[in-house]
């Protein structure tokens, strides 16, 4: 049986492991398809993250089947339920997605973050770090 997300990591991320992560990555948005590729893209880099050894929720992964049965898509709706499993977890990975820096629920999932002194990581699809400038223009 082939793997879809390529080959299992060879080492866990970052040299230590979490009880638990966060993943951030964005959502909303008004087209139907960038959701549902947002959710393809957070699918797979929770997917890579578990392959590393890493526990991991993902919002979005969680979510995106909820707004189907009628849930909001904005961070209005989603903000406690997301600021109550971010104090739960012992750090944030943000998935920089195309339009991550316009996203109210990222930038507050950081903040949120920050305030909690909870670290605060950047990786792409693979669940591997990111330099800044990547994670800057927005690169998966």
């Amino acid at each position: 049986m082939s793997v879809p997300f390529g080959p299992l990591p060879q080492a866990p991320f970052p040299d230590r492991s979490y009880s638990l992560i966060y993943l951030a990555s964005p959502y909303s948005h008004r087209d139907a398809a960038v959701r549902e590729q947002r959710y393809r893209d957070a699918c797979r880099a929770t997917v890579n993250l578990f392959r590393r050894g890493q526990n991991v929720f993902s919002p979005i992964v969680h979510g995106h089947p909820l707004v189907a049965h009628g849930l909001p898509t904005d961070w209005s709706f989603w903000e406690a339920f997301d600021r109550e499993q971010i104090a739960r977890c012992d750090a944030v990975f943000v998935l920089p997605l195309t339009g991550w820096k316009e996203s109210s629920g990222v930038i507050a999932e950081i903040e949120i973050a920050s305030e909690l002194e909870k670290d605060v990581w950047f990786v792409d699809l693979s669940g591997t770090p990111m330099l800044a400038h990547e994670a800057s223009e927005g690169r998966s």
